[in-house]
């Protein structure tokens, strides 16, 4: 029953996020709108983490699997695909370069964030004077 639960909050997220895709006259997917309302509905506390984690624990786990058909689909259409095979290819290169260099400088910043908080807190525990 647990899990019906748990994946029943998911669909329910999923359900708003389709009304919300049709309803909103703006050119933002479906699943954009799920996330965002997944994401707020988790920070606020809405949606506790525990009323949810086994069942995506278990689709983060059977992700591959739904990546099977879209595959089959580009396999099918390998000749018209051909015709764009090489701006697909440096688009692919390139989106990828860019985001791996964005959430590598993000990382760095919240990394450098989290340990200048610590110095701080450190800073205030021992009255601002450094062990020498």
């Amino acid at each position: 029953m647990k899990y019906i639960k748990q994946a029943a909050i998911i669909f329910t997220v999923s359900f708003i996020a389709e009304l919300m895709e049709q309803l909103i006259p703006i050119p933002v997917a479906a699943s954009i709108y799920g996330l965002a309302l997944m994401l707020i509905g988790l920070v606020t506390k809405i949606i506790p983490l525990e009323k949810v984690e086994a069942v995506a624990d278990f689709m983060v786990e059977i992700m591959p699997v739904l990546f099977i058909p879209p595959t089959v689909s580009i396999m099918a259409s390998v000749d018209a695909i051909r015709e764009m095979l090489i701006p697909l290819v440096i688009i692919s290169v390139v989106s990828t370069i860019l985001i791996m260099a964005v959430t590598g400088r993000v990382s760095q910043h919240i990394i450098r964030g989290d340990r200048a908080k610590a110095d701080r807190s450190e800073s205030a525990v021992t009255g601002g004077h450094a062990d020498e």
